[in-house]
Order: structure tokens, then C-alpha cells, then sequence
């Protein structure tokens, strides 16, 4: 038998199963991972220091591209932050459109994860499928901001804008079959919510699709089965939070045992795992794009017989409509010390904790009484989650690590903030 001797390998941070810019240092004997140390900082933008520069209304933007897949949670985290230290309540209708974007956001999350998690386990079906529906929630993002991405539409007391009352539809080209065009613009007939409503109607069937492929699969079973498991003791030592942590059976989620906007109203359930292992993280995400489905349909049900402000009626933190400030000079110079200047908020700290689709992503401010925070500190999920690299990978096979680094379902720019 030919001896193997053990060596060090670079996994990442150029490797595509590295989800960023990750480098992994694993120490190998043959295939067996002996250890494995995380290096991370090659995405490091000063997030937090800009953060500190700039006036608290001009970074809302800055935490989109933090975790660049969950962007409407993101900023959930800071504007609420912001409100807790301005003593401020957003109106009830601004509270349940951040209930059904902050679910929106994590089906868009999650389908994300599921389709790179099935790539790198070697599922290619999986990840077409996903991006399916991923489209028209983007069309959701895209109709409420104006960007498919970097929404920036949660702002301190409320949301940037009410929902619109109609969807954009595709334009008709000579080289698309007409009934194509109308599979493309199905749904798109009414307002927004209506086309949310036919989408939270067909999307249960689509989570059965993705199971048929996955769940019972052999293969999938066999890569994800058994691999990383994590002890409910230990999960709750090393810091997980999130599918990572309900994953190994402990039932925390915020959104039940903190509730914030207006979950409180909701009804939905708390998936958990029993095992611990890639296997029941995968089937807790699952069951989390269907009450996250469940809560979407709520929302929309209750915003459709609720009309109201979406925004505090205060100069001071929301802009004038746009007709009043071309009218009058008070509402000119309102609009412009906000865009320029921004608001002071009254001295002292606070910390504001979402329950973000990968995990709790917590933002701790320090005010000094100036219109800039004197100190920002994020609480990213993932960066905990990467933290415990080591102790998952340890004793597996090279093969098991990229289905771990799947599992955890990292986005590296919260990691290196």
C-alpha cells in the first residue's frame, strides 16, 4: 500500500464552491480533513467606518451590499437600530410591507442557496429551477425601488414609497411567440399585491418540485446525511443562529420570541431539525420557503384592506411629497438640510436584531448626539457560522467540506463586512 503523507491545500478563495472570496487552509491527510482554518478579510470594504462617516440616513444603502442576496433584511436591522435610538414607531401599514419584503427576501435568499448548494453537491437541474421564480421576485424589488438589487426602500419611520397599483410587463418581440409572451406577463395584470397573491398561490407547488428532486434522492442523501453534525449544545455555544442552529433541533427564531414589525400578528411555524447534519439544515430551509409563503399571503390580505401612510408625517426624518416641495419654501429647505445634512439623533446606544434569512443580524448603534453614529458595530450570522469551519469539517472527506460550506450558506460580504 503506498503511504500518504500529510499536506497542506489551499481551498478558494478563487475556488466557484467558495461562495466569495473564502480561503480555506486545510490540512490533509489523503482525503481526510485533519484541519481546517478560514481565512478571511480579501473582501474587506470598512463597511462599519464608512458607516461612521456619513450621515445616518446615507448608509441605508451601504447594508444592501452587505449580504448582497438578503438586502431588504439588511437594512431592516440598521433603520431599525436608527428608529430605537430616535424613539420613533414606523405606521402599521409600513410595518406589514416590511413583514412581506422581509419574507420576500427570504424565499429570494433561500432559492438562492438551494440552487448553489444543489451546483456544488453536483445537482445542476436544481439552480434553473430555482432562478425561475427568483425572477419574478426580483420584478417585486424592482416595482417597489427601482432596482432589482440595492433596494435601499426601508428608511427610518417607514418605507420609501407605498406599493405600486400597477406590474411593469414585457415588452412583445417579433422573435417570441405570442403565448410565450403570455406565460412571461402572467399575473401581471393587476396591482402589485395582486401579483404577489398569484405568486404566493403557485409557489407551494414549485417548493414540491424542488423536493422531488432533492429530497428523497440518493445521491443527495448520501452527501448531505450524516455530514457536520452539530450538537444543540454546541450549536448554542459556538453562536448559531437561524436554519444553522433550528437545524439542530433548538426552536429560536426571533421573529416568535422577539417579535419585531408585525410579526406578532402572524401565524406561521418554527421548523427544526433533529439531527444536526447538512441533511435536516436543507430540510428546515425547505419548510421555512413555505411558511415564509404562508406569511407573504397574510400580509397581502391585510395591506389589501388596510390603506394608510407607508411614512411619519415629520419633516424632520421623511422628505416632503415632491409637489409640496416645489411649492412651498419650507418644505425646499426641509428637503434639502435631510439629503444634505441628515438628522440628529439624541445621544446614546441601542442595538436592533432581525431574524435575517442565514441567521439574527443585529446592528449596534452609539449616538453622540451628532447626525453621523459615533460608533456602528454589525452582528453578521455568518461570520459565527464560518467561525465553527473547523470543528464541522474535521474527520470528513475534501468532498464533505464543499457541502458544508453549502449548508452554512455563506455570503461573504457580511462576513467581511
Amino acid at each position: 500500500m503506498a503511504e500518504f503523507q500529510s499536506y497542506t491545500m489551499n481551498f478558494g478563495p478563487q475556488h466557484p464552491a467558495a461562495h466569495g472570496v473564502l480561503r480555506l487552509v486545510l490540512e490533509m491527510d489523503g482525503e481526510v480533513v485533519v484541519r481546517a482554518d478560514p481565512h478571511v478579510g480579501l473582501l474587506h470594504r470598512a463597511t462599519e467606518k464608512l458607516a461612521e462617516s456619513k450621515p445616518y440616513n446615507q448608509s441605508i444603502g451601504y447594508m444592501d451590499r452587505l449580504d448582497y442576496v438578503s438586502m431588504m433584511a439588511n437594512e431592516h436591522g440598521y433603520v431599525a437600530a436608527i428608529e430605537k435610538l430616535l424613539g420613533i414607531q414606523p405606521p402599521v401599514r409600513a410595518r406589514y410591507i416590511r413583514v412581506m419584503f422581509d419574507e420576500i427576501t427570504r424565499i429570494l435568499n433561500h432559492l438562492l442557496w438551494l440552487g448553489c448548494h444543489g451546483l456544488d453537491v453536483g445537482a445542476m437541474t436544481i439552480f434553473l429551477y430555482c432562478f425561475r421564480e427568483r425572477e419574478n421576485l426580483m420584478d417585486c424589488y424592482e416595482a417597489v425601488s427601482g432596482t432589482r438589487m440595492h433596494a435601499t426602500y426601508y428608511r427610518p419611520g417607514g418605507v420609501y414609497r407605498d406599493l405600486p397599483d400597477s406590474m411593469p410587463t414585457h415588452l412583445a418581440r417579433a422573435e417570441r411567440k405570442g403565448d410565450r409572451d403570455a406565460a412571461m406577463d402572467e399575473g401581471r395584470d393587476g396591482s402589485l399585491l395582486d401579483f404577489i397573491e398569484h405568486f404566493t398561490q403557485r409557489f407551494p407547488a414549485r417548493v414540491d418540485e424542488y423536493e422531488t428532486l432533492l429530497t428523497d434522492n440518493r445521491i443527495w442523501k448520501q452527501r448531505t446525511v450524516g455530514i457536520a453534525v452539530v450538537p444543540p449544545e454546541r450549536a448554542i455555544n459556538l453562536g448559531f443562529t437561524g436554519p444553522m442552529l433550528r437545524g439542530s433541533g433548538v426552536e429560536w427564531d426571533l421573529r416568535k420570541k422577539q417579535p419585531y414589525a408585525a410579526y406578532a400578528n402572524m401565524d406561521f411555524d418554527i421548523p427544526v431539525g433533529v439531527n444536526g447534519d447538512c441533511y435536516d439544515r436543507y430540510l428546515v430551509r425547505m419548510e421555512e420557503l413555505r411558511q415564509s409563503n404562508r406569511i407573504i399571503r397574510q400580509c397581502v390580505d391585510w395591506l389589501r384592506a388596510n390603506p394608510g401612510p407607508v411614512m411619519l408625517d415629520d419633516y424632520k426624518l421623511a422628505p416632503p411629497r415632491r409637489a409640496e416641495m416645489k411649492e412651498k419654501m419650507e418644505s425646499l429647505i426641509h428637503h434639502f438640510k435631510l439629503f444634505t445634512e441628515g438628522y440628529c439623533v439624541p445621544e446614546g446606544e441601542a442595538y436592533a436584531a432581525v431574524e435575517h434569512p442565514k441567521g439574527e443580524f443585529g446592528v449596534y448603534l452609539v449616538s453622540d448626539g451628532a447626525n453621523k453614529p459615533f460608533r456602528v458595530k454589525i452582528r453578521a450570522p455568518g461570520f459565527a457560522h464560518l467561525a465553527a469551519m473547523d470543528e464541522m469539517v474535521r474527520g470528513h472527506m475534501l468532498a464533505d467540506v464543499v457541502a458544508t460550506i453549502g449548508t452554512m450558506d455563506i455570503v461573504f460580504g457580511e462576513i467581511d463586512r
